[in-house]
């Protein structure tokens, strides 16, 4: 079965169940969340709803969603991690329970109406309960009703089959997990050993029952939710009776092209490229840019990895585009957007490529004069990173090929001197959330402006800036609202931007007392910490603006000189926080 008819059929299935399909969330979650770089999870950008949010869809959702985690990435080049995947996934919140979810997952898995798995072929594995909550009884004899053997029905600790709290206290339970045996049919064991490679879990059902105090306690919660995830890089394994995830058609045709340009043979590069450069397109097309901190940093490590065994696959030249092409082809029909912002996200591999190529044979000459000495130090181990671009872990991972040590402690030390020297410098020359002084940056700053008060016209006084991410291609502006825009209300607001932009307004701006400032009618950021004195900037006349807003520029002087404003997108990122991207044409 082909990977994109399991995701048609999943979502079919669930649709089916009354489930409202909900799409993808952004890869990068909303500024709001800080606490994670990217979307790790399909429950990841759902927690405000299983902690009590209504969700626009209702009480019963499913989607399939991209996810990217780099916790594994040394490990990416075995038969299943990945960075870059797809969790299929239904939700319930505060509707049906354990007996719902885990008979249609059986029946999913099962039916030969949907994926028709061989019975005989799958285990499970439940709570086995501990002090704090008990054997989840209730989960072991809803699988022994539906025909799951005792014996292939394992109880597991709390390690194995618990989800959360995401903090200290908070919701959390007992999961249930589906294995599927990927051995020979003769072979296939009487009983479940999760120690044993063969049995690969597909599919985990989470049962958010219990809340844990700050007693440490967990008590019985009065809203129940079901959390699930089925891996569909797995599933797709399974289905096309594959040994591995990079044989299913997510991986064959990039495994094909690399090999097409390669003069060597490794297996391990090989995936370790294939999984790297999809990750990358996608990433890059929720306009993340490479750079030395943050999520930049990340993507510039996936792409120098990629370069760098490439290299060792004796793929000549630049090759990043030719290796991503198969990826458009694999995701263009379920993500459009990566067909749309095909031309960025090649223009931005190519020159990352270029750039490193620049620095990379002088750089592993220069490792290969300090290898000589023996140890590699910090302080040279960070030379390397920010004269020739060497990520530490590929410093590491060349180290490790030569058997000697970096001293990675002294490494931080001086990655930390120079973020704080970084931010010092960067605080100097822009302020108010700009990523660069480009005249192009600036004028998005102003159309920020002209944004944010045409939301409040259309949405209402309530709308709130709740973040923005200002480049010279595009905006980012994520405000409060409780939901989706209507097609009719972007093209509205779209129409008072231009029109302000159209009547070439003066922009000014005076410093002010922040007493002062906020009487006068000015906005800012709700909950920023502002000095005593700030500047403020008026759009329009003085006694009859359009915009006046706390912020510390820099502006154009007038909206004539924006060019015609278009949104590219609207979605959501959190509970009641939506964004929008926006760009300046001509």
């Amino acid at each position: 079965m082909h990977s994109s008819e399991i995701k048609k059929i999943f979502l079919e299935f669930f649709k089916s169940k009354e489930h409202a399909i909900i799409s993808s969330s952004s890869l990068v979650p909303s500024e709001t969340d800080p606490t994670a770089l990217f979307t790790t999870a399909g429950m990841h950008p759902l927690v405000p709803y299983l902690l009590g949010e209504t969700h626009p869809g209702g009480k019963r959702v499913a989607n399939i969603q991209k996810c990217v985690r780099t916790g594994d990435i040394e490990e990416v080049g075995d038969a299943r991690h990945l960075t870059f995947f797809e969790m299929l996934g239904n939700w319930s919140f505060g509707d049906y329970f354990k007996k719902e979810a885990i008979e249609w997952s059986w029946e999913f898995l099962t039916d030969k109406k949907w994926l028709g798995l061989d019975k005989n072929r799958l285990a499970v594995s439940v709570f086995a309960g501990d002090e704090n909550a008990p054997f989840d009884q209730e989960a072991f004899d809803l699988w022994k009703k539906l025909g799951a053997p005792e014996c292939r029905i394992a109880k597991l600790p709390k390690k194995n089959n618990w989800w959360g709290p995401a903090g200290n206290t908070g919701p959390c339970g007992p999961d249930t997990e589906m294995f599927y045996w990927t051995g020979d049919a003769d072979k296939i064991p009487e009983s479940f050993n999760d120690d044993n490679d063969l049995w690969v879990e597909i599919w985990n059902d989470v049962f958010m029952q219990y809340n844990k105090g700050e007693d440490g306690k967990y008590y019985p919660l009065k809203k129940k939710n079901i959390d699930t995830g089925m891996g569909l890089e797995r599933m797709a394994m399974v289905m096309q009776g594959k040994n591995n995830v990079y044989e299913t058609d997510l991986f064959e045709p990039i495994i094909k092209k690399i090999r097409e340009l390669a003069k060597n043979s490794d297996i391990k590069s090989e995936r370790i490229i294939a999984d790297h450069i999809k990750a990358s397109v996608f990433i890059i097309s929720d306009e993340v840019a490479p750079s030395n901190i943050g999520r930049g940093y990340v993507l510039r490590r996936l792409i120098r990895r990629t370069v760098r065994h490439g290299k060792l696959l004796g793929i000549e030249g630049n090759f990043l585009a030719a290796i991503a092409e198969p990826v458009f082809e694999i995701y263009g029909e379920f993500y459009p957007e990566l067909t749309q912002k095909k031309e960025m996200i090649l223009s931005v591999l190519a020159e990352e490529e270029k750039r490193f190529n620049k620095t990379l044979e002088k750089g592993l000459e220069e490792f290969k004069a300090l290898s000589q000495k023996g140890d590699i130090s910090g302080k040279d181990a960070f030379v390397l990173f920010s004269t020739y671009g060497f990520p530490l872990e590929m410093t590491l991972e060349l180290a490790k090929e030569k058997n000697i040590n970096v001293d990675i402690k002294e490494f931080e030390k001086e990655f930390e001197s120079h973020q704080r020297l970084s931010k010092t410098a960067s605080a100097r020359m822009f302020k108010g959330g700009l990523a660069d002084a480009k005249e192009k940056t600036i004028q998005y700053h102003t159309a920020t402006h002209l944004l944010h008060q045409a939301l409040k016209i259309v949405l209402g006084k309530s709308v709130a800036q709740k973040g923005s991410n200002i480049t010279s291609e595009r905006l980012r502006f994520d405000f409060s609202y409780p939901g989706k825009m209507a097609k009719e209300q972007m093209e509205k607001v779209e129409e008072i931007v231009n029109g302000k932009i159209k009547e070439n307004l003066s922009v000014n701006w005076k410093e002010m007392d922040l007493d002062e400032a906020r009487k006068s009618g000015a906005i800012g950021l709700f909950g920023h910490k502002y000095e005593t004195k700030v500047k403020v900037y008026t759009v329009g006349d003085e006694n009859d603006y359009f915009s006046k807003e706390i912020c510390m520029g820099p502006h154009t002087k007038s909206t004539g000189e924006l060019g015609r404003f278009k949104i590219i997108k609207e979605e959501a990122v959190s509970a009641g926080i939506r964004r929008i991207k926006a760009i300046l044409a001509g």
